[in-house]
């Protein structure tokens, strides 16, 4: 799957943005099969349920994560 990011990150926070279109303010990610989206996701988030958003990213076509930095 083709997958482009949008990775902000800030102090508190990371927004993590995926899309499987192109646009023009997102990064090309690259061409992922399953276990490297597998991997991915799991150094965005630990306890991130990663099949449920999978299937989430490969229905709406998109998915965007918001991942607090604890302290």
């Amino acid at each position: 799957m083709k997958i482009w990011i949008s990775d902000t990150q800030t102090p508190t926070h990371r927004l993590v943005r995926l899309n499987c279109e192109e646009h023009s303010d997102y990064h090309y990610l690259g061409d992922l099969d399953d276990a490297a989206l597998y991997q991915f996701l799991g150094e965005v988030q630990k306890n991130l349920d990663i099949e449920k958003n999978m299937k989430l990213l490969r229905y709406y076509g998109y998915l965007h994560l918001f991942v607090i930095h604890k302290s």
